[in-house]
């Protein structure tokens, strides 16, 4: 299994792409959420420009944000700059689209999108919003048509496994592991979380710091995914029900969303203080170093071919070389 990272897209992140590039980490990959982060498109140029190995890629694009030709130009620009190393991986938009009131699209949409964007890619001539257009780029504006990279969809049910069989080299997925997975050669799981000392407690300002936001995601999918009703059922729920309910109805997803895989919100810390930390090892990838390579040995074991691990808290470098220490170790 690959061991790889992921970044919540921000200006240091060309810095900490190559500082995991100098620790073994074979991928990278940043986040497309423009409500919260920098251009995803130049912040992978940046680490292009700073890295000679590691692999590169958006993960993962949401099609609503950018016309099928302008993430196909990005794209054939990103290859130019590091050929060989990028793939890329569209998902509907979890935080790309929720953090900001709207809904996931529909996987019909994508299934259009991504065949006009690969055909683009390829150098056919491709309809969008009924108009006949094709990539015209001159020699020297982007390398030459067909642009090989591979791409991934982050598919969790039939319908987007469906589109992934159609359109993608394989799935990228978080939160969850369906069992369609063993129909794809290649899937990069992304997740969460922090090597602990042993005998820390998972209340730790060090887990707090360091786990606290991939923990979070537990709350903020069972919000989106479930309701209320699903955070009622997790340790602190009613807590964090009670800061996001003060928000007014139409600004919520603001609520929840604030400090999205970066940090505790108001209401993260609410239901941490309020007993959550309890189940830190559960929902994220948690634990003394042992526990974690525990952890990375079922992932493999169930088909995961690439773990993607995005560090959190205020020493990314430690947290980086915690991770792949305890996962370089694991025999799978």
């Amino acid at each position: 299994m690959d061991v790889a990272c992921a970044f919540p897209t921000a200006l240091d992140s060309p810095d900490n792409i190559a500082l995991a590039e100098s620790l073994g980490y074979t991928r990278a990959w940043v986040y497309d959420t423009p409500q919260q982060s920098p251009d995803v498109w130049m912040t992978l140029a940046l680490a292009a420009e700073r890295t000679e190995r590691i692999g590169l890629g958006p993960g993962v694009l949401v099609p609503s944000l950018r016309h099928p030709m302008a993430n196909a130009a990005a794209t054939a620009t990103l290859a130019a700059l590091a050929p060989g190393r990028v793939s890329v991986a569209f998902g509907t938009g979890f935080t790309g689209r929720r953090a900001m009131g709207y809904r996931a699209i529909t996987w019909s949409f994508m299934d259009a999108y991504l065949t006009a964007y690969r055909g683009l890619l390829r150098g056919e001539t491709v309809e969008w919003e009924g108009k006949r257009m094709r990539m015209l780029h001159p020699d020297g504006h982007a390398p030459a048509r067909p642009v090989e990279v591979p791409v991934l969809v982050a598919a969790l049910g039939p319908k987007g496994n469906e589109v992934a069989r159609k359109h993608g080299d394989g799935l990228y997925l978080t939160l969850q592991l369906p069992e369609f997975m063993s129909e794809h050669s290649r899937v990069p799981y992304l997740a969460w979380g922090t090597v602990l000392d042993e005998g820390e407690a998972p209340s730790s300002e060090h887990a707090r710091l360091a786990g606290g936001p991939g923990w979070a995601l537990a709350y903020h999918g069972a919000y989106e995914f479930g309701g209320p009703d699903a955070v009622r059922d997790l340790p602190g729920g009613e807590r964090w029900l009670a800061v996001v309910d003060r928000a007014p109805a139409d600004e919520r997803h603001l609520a929840v969303h604030s400090g999205h895989c970066v940090a505790l919100n108001e209401a993260d810390q609410a239901a941490w203080d309020a007993g959550g930390h309890a189940i830190l090892n559960d929902v994220t990838i948690s634990g003394t170093r042992d526990q974690v390579r525990g952890k990375l040995d079922d992932l493999a074991a169930r088909g995961v071919t690439e773990i993607v691990f995005q560090p959190c808290g205020p020493d990314i470098k430690a947290e980086l070389e915690r991770f792949y220490d305890a996962a370089a170790a694991n025999p799978s």
